[in-house]
Formats: C-alpha cells, structure tokens, sequence
C-alpha cells in the first residue's frame, strides 16, 4: 500500500514503550501538556515514532520539515510523506526550502554543517512565529554513543563525553531513553510505515562511518558495548555537574566597563581556560591556541562569531563583538541624542558660574559655547585622532594619551569622542575635555555635555 493512503489507528490506550517515554519526560521536566511543541520531522523512523507517540500522550503538536535539496527525488518523496502523515493525522505541517549546497560554499563549510546551521536557524524562526515553548527532535541512545566517540576522536574535554542533552535551549530530545530497535519495534507495533534516507547508509562522513564501521566492532569486542559507552557517559556527567557547581563558585569573570576579565595567575589547567569560554563559541582549536600563548606577547587577539578575547599583560579579557561601537551620530543643536542601545547624550546651556571641581569632573564636559561649532559629532576613536588635553599647550595622539592611561586595547577601541564642526576633539569621553575650548573667565555661555549609559541597558554577554 503506498504510505500516501495509509490508513493510520490511532491507539486510545497507552502502550509500554509510550508509557517509558511518559515517564522520562516527566522524569526530566522536558515537557508540558499546556504548551505547543513544534516536532522536527524528516520522514525517517526516529521522528516518525516521535510524532506517533507525543500524540497519543496528548501533547500539542505541529510538525516542521527542512527540504536541503542534496537527494533529488528521495528528498520530495520524504516531503510528501510528512505532508500526508500530518493530514491523516490532523497535525499542522510547515516545511521550507534550502539551497544547502550554496549556503555551504558561501559560508565555507561542509554539506553537513550548513544543513545544520540552516536547520536549526529556522527552528529558531519557527518557535518565535507559532510561539511554541521547544522544538522536540528524535535523537535516541545510539546517536548519543555515536556523538560521545566523534568527541572523543577529535579530543574533547569532560562535557563532549557526557552525550547529547535531554535539553538544551529549544531543542528536548524525548526519545534518548529508547535505542534504534525499540523505535522499529513501536512502529511495527502500530502499523506505522516510515521512509529511510539512503544515505544514512553511506560511510562518507564520520558520523556514518562511526554507525556502520566502528560500533559494530566494538560490540564485537563486548556485545554491551554502546550500554556501557552510555554508563560511562552518566558517571562523566554526574561528575561534570559537581565540577561544575564547584567552578561556579571558584572561577569567575570581574566584570569591568563594557567587557569582563579574568587573571591569568589562576589558570593553572586548560581544563579551566575552557570553562571560562565555553559559552563563547570559540573553538577547540582556538582555545588551545589560547592555552599555548596564555603567558605571551600582551595585546594578542582571537575572536569567536560572539566574542573578542584579549591577551592584556597579566588579564584575559573578553567581550562581545557588538560592545564595540561603530556608530557615527550627528549633533545639530543642544537636546537629547541616544547614541546606541547604552549610551546616550544629553546637551544643555548654562551659565559660568561653575566650581573647580565641575570643572575636572571626567564624566561631564564644562565647554566655551563660542568656541565649539555645531554640528558635533559623537563617534568612534579614529587611529589618526590627535588631542589637546584639559591643562596642556601641545597636542599629542589619542592613542598615546589612551596608552599613558593604562588602558587597555578593548578600552581604546570602546572609547568614544566628541568632535565639532571641524573635527576637532572637544571631548574624550568620560575621560577628559580638550584645551582648546575650556571654560575661562571670559566664557559667557557654557556647554554642559553628558554621556550616560542607560540603566535599562543589557551588556550581551
């Protein structure tokens, strides 16, 4: 019978294996029956029996598929069959379209990654626009132990031998309870048909090669092989929760304006460079690079596609890449200006009756009305910019005068300055004021200029 007119019973009573997925979610606390959950399906028997068997539990379902267009003919067939097992079903289907092939030439990565980055940028979309609390995907045990070798063959710390998540961000994995076989078995028990993707048969990429090459010798060596993988990984994660718990209290980033840091002295392991980064999205390779040049040359860098990490004498300090400003804001006249999502300006007129201390205060610029020309201009250190400092005759180089203050590389580059008309620098700011446009006795109007971060601000960290 061709699967576009099967015709599927629905069980009304819940079976054992539906009741031992039952139990570990509400185990785990994966997932909650008020809630919609989006169930990511390829047509295959893990997202198929993943589907099958949150309905019957009575969870609220839609399905999403990714058509990559790498399997021709196989690939619109695998459509069709999620298109029609939703209509008999009653479950709302979405799918999209991907020209994997370009996206991975573009973004120079393989086949494989490209589909993964595409695929989980539109459960991304798709959770937003349906307002669906995750995406449920069909990962079981056997795809745990496959991950924990890759990791382990391409060098991994405690974490990448602990498996796949139950849970992590959008994405629950209901099924890593149950291995390949029970999946087929509950199948066969409803009378569920199912499609295969041929190239899961293929050993061309190392996850495949991992499934059809390596497993099996190893249960060769010990039948219970992948049971015991997954023992080991349990104790690993247990092990690493504890490690973690501990590091959380012990190993911390000081934060500091605009970025945060962290002192060089205390790593004494790798093992905790990499804790301090692991939610930077910086790599294994970048990490030991890190790790090798820790006590090198100061003002070293490395950047993830989220953060900046900088090598500045005795500290390692890290920021995002969006803390660093780019904006160029025009300032016609006094007023209010916001120059990005922190920071923000505020321009009066006052009168010069003003203390010493006003005067000297960095984080507000007294200027001479009649010497600075509008518009001003709020933006950006520039590597030619050069500055005459409140109580000096001479100019001399932003940048020298940045570095006589110590600061450090991430300091110049977040560092902002007010310039006029002419592109004269009025103000470091929130540091110091140019000579050249003091307030003297002679001032008759004074400019007062404030640049403030917002309190409602959220650094991206």
């Amino acid at each position: 019978m061709p699967f576009s007119s099967l015709q599927i019973d629905q069980p009304s009573v819940v079976n054992d294996f539906e009741r031992h997925i039952e139990q570990y979610i509400s185990s785990l606390s994966l997932l909650n029956k008020e809630e919609l959950y989006l169930v990511a399906l390829s047509g295959g028997a893990d997202s198929v029996c993943l589907l099958r068997c949150l309905q019957t539990l009575g969870y609220r379902l839609e399905a999403v598929h990714c058509h990559f267009h790498l399997r021709a003919e196989e690939a619109d067939r695998d459509l069709l069959f999620c298109q029609d097992l939703c209509a008999q079903l009653q479950i709302p289907f979405h799918s999209t379209h991907f020209d994997t092939k370009t996206y991975a030439q573009s973004h120079g990565v393989s086949i494989e990654m490209a589909a993964r980055d595409l695929r989980y940028s539109y459960f991304r979309k798709m959770v937003q626009a349906r307002h669906a609390a995750a995406v449920c995907v069909g990962h079981h045990c056997e795809d745990s132990v496959e991950t924990i070798l890759l990791n382990l063959v391409r060098s991994t710390g405690i974490h990448g031998l602990t498996g796949i998540s139950p849970k992590k961000g959008i994405i629950v994995r209901p099924l890593l309870c149950v291995n390949r076989l029970k999946i087929i078995d509950y199948l066969q028990s409803i009378q569920q048909n199912y499609v295969t993707d041929s190239t899961n048969f293929v050993a061309d990429v190392q996850r495949n090669q991992m499934r059809l090459q390596v497993i099996p010798q190893l249960e060769k060596i010990n039948p219970a092989a992948q049971v015991n993988i997954l023992k080991a990984a349990q104790r690993l994660s247990d092990i690493a929760d504890i490690f973690d718990k501990y590091l959380s209290q012990q190993v911390c980033w000081q934060p500091s304006e605009g970025y945060r840091w962290f002192p060089i002295a205390e790593l004494t392991h790798e093992y905790l460079l990499w804790y301090l980064l692991k939610d930077f999205h910086f790599t294994s390779v970048q990490v030991e690079q890190i790790w090798q040049n820790l006590h090198g040359e100061s003002g070293k860098q490395w950047q993830s596609s989220t953060h900046a990490l900088l090598l500045d004498r005795k500290r390692l300090l890290i920021a995002a890449r969006s803390a660093f400003p780019s904006t160029v804001l025009s300032i016609p006249r006094i007023g209010n200006y916001r120059y990005d999502d922190k920071w923000q300006l505020a321009i009066s007129q006052e009168q010069p009756n003003l203390s010493a201390a006003d005067l000297k205060n960095p984080h507000c610029a007294f200027v001479d009305s009649d010497h600075v020309a509008f518009p001003l201009c709020l933006r950006p250190v520039r590597s030619a910019d050069r500055f005459q400092p409140f109580g000096m005759k001479g100019s001399q180089l932003l940048s020298d005068y940045m570095t006589n203050r110590k600061m450090s590389i991430f300091d110049k580059r977040m560092q902002l300055v007010l310039t006029d008309a002419h592109d004269h620098i009025v103000w470091v700011v929130n540091q110091r004021t140019a000579d050249w446009c003091r307030v003297t006795d002679e001032t008759t109007v004074v400019l007062k200029i404030v640049c403030t971060a917002d309190p409602c601000y959220s650094s991206s960290f």
